[in-house]
């Protein structure tokens, strides 16, 4: 199994133009780590990062992943590739209430482009906001011990420079779309995140051997890592499928049709989009809170904390919560009953139109179900090692799932190009599935 691995990778090198978007992929994310470590001018690094550890809350260390590290430590790539993530989400739920956004995502390539240059101006505006909001949060915080020459300067100045570095990450993306191997932005996130667990390990191998983290409790650890690994891979390949007939048709001479294929829906349509906004939501209020002296502000952000039971509980309502909506959102049953119907398609035992659609929504409502349980298991499980067995455990729900679904689609483009000038693939048999086949 391992030489064939080793010779899958090899034959990607033997492929010219995979061998070159294999390249330009790695040096454009090696840029991306580069400016990571930049700083933005006119601030005091090192003393604003150790005082974000320390009264920075969930938030701020929430957001820290997708950054790559760079928000703690305020580089020029501070903001990230989130401004652009919810500027499409954003655009994603006003396709579903404005008639306009919704005829563009019906015109295919031209109404693509279009709502892509919604989505960039959309980014600008949320770079240039946050932007101003960190600027000015920077010179109120610790009576502006961490700003150097506070005013409309330095306002001015870090707006420019936090707004840049969203813009070029995004273009950085986007040309990893066209020229590399697929997958920018992600890849961008997912460089961000494996960049910061070469030193979670190691962490965790010095409390080993300074006695604070014992052999068999080093081992349940890697266990329950190797497990969520391999439930995670497993589910987020795992598809339910409804099977479609397609009738026969004569025209002239010929017979069309009589085709039997199936309809693919995924167990996790949503993706990490509901932990997101999960977290997000949550960890807002206690961040803030974090920052006041009043005693009942205090209580009200110490209840919000990870580890708590009230967070617990939150964390998984708005994860089931959001699982739904943003199924909602991206699937239609009503659309493709009438796809079917349109092209002479049904599923064996149901009656076209509306006994389709409802037959749809029963299947999507409860592999929906089973999804958002599956989700909000893998997210609490660090949060349950971490507060209630006091386990340094440092690899995130939400990090493993999006490394893993990145990973799977990256994987899944590869063998594509493999697979299509007659190279072996990554598997023996069949073909690889990632999130997006």
């Amino acid at each position: 199994m391992f030489e064939r691995l080793l010779a899958s990778f090899q034959n990607i090198f033997k492929i010219p133009e995979l061998r070159t978007r294999v390249l330009f992929t790695l040096g454009m994310l090696i840029v991306y780590r580069v400016g990571a470590h930049i700083p933005t001018p006119g601030i005091n690094g090192e003393a604003l990062s150790d005082f974000l550890q320390k009264q920075g809350g969930a938030l701020l260390g929430f957001l820290d992943i997708f950054s790559g590290g760079s928000l703690s430590r305020l580089t020029i790539f501070a903001l990230g590739i989130m401004p652009y993530i919810s500027a499409s989400i954003i655009l994603q739920l006003l396709t579903v209430v404005i008639p306009h956004l919704s005829k563009l995502a019906k015109e295919g390539e031209r109404g693509r482009k279009k709502i892509i240059q919604y989505t960039r101006f959309g980014t600008i505006v949320i770079a240039l906001i946050q932007g101003f909001g960190i600027a000015v949060g920077l010179e109120q915080m610790n009576q502006g011990a961490f700003v150097m020459s506070p005013g409309w300067g330095f306002r001015f100045m870090t707006v420019i420079t936090l707004c840049a570095g969203t813009g070029f990450l995004m273009w950085l993306g986007e040309q990893i779309t066209e020229r590399g191997i697929g997958n920018g932005i992600s890849l961008i996130i997912f460089a961000g995140i494996v960049a910061r667990l070469p030193a979670a390990v190691a962490q965790t191998f010095d409390l080993y051997k300074v006695g604070q983290l014992s052999f068999p409790l080093l081992v349940v650890l890697t266990v329950v890592m190797f497990g969520v690994v391999a439930a995670i891979v497993f589910l987020e390949s795992g598809r339910r499928k409804v099977p479609v007939q397609y009738a026969k048709r004569v025209i002239g001479r010929r017979v069309y049709g009589g085709q039997s294929t199936h309809i693919p829906l995924k167990i996790n349509t949503a993706g990490v989009i509901p932990p997101i906004f999960a977290s997000s939501i949550i960890a807002f209020p206690a961040t803030i809170a974090g920052f006041f002296e009043t005693p009942w502000i205090k209580a009200i952000g110490s209840q919000l904390a990870p580890g708590s039971l009230l967070y617990t509980l939150m964390y998984v309502g708005l994860i089931v919560f959001f699982c739904f909506f943003y199924t909602a959102v991206v699937m239609n049953p009503v659309d493709m009953a009438d796809n079917l119907k349109k092209y002479g398609g049904f599923v064996p035992g149901i009656r076209p139109g509306q006994r389709t659609s409802d037959y749809i929504y029963s299947v999507l409502t409860k592999i929906t179900f089973a999804g958002a349980i599956y989700l909000a298991i893998v997210c609490v499980i660090p949060e349950f090692l971490i507060y209630k067995l006091n386990m340094p455990f440092y690899f995130g729900g939400t990090s493993l799932l999006i490394v893993i679904g990145v990973g799977l689609d990256t994987a899944q483009q590869i063998e594509s190009h493999l697979l299509n000038r007659n190279y072996d693939g990554f598997l023996q048999k069949g073909k690889l599935r990632g999130r997006t086949t």
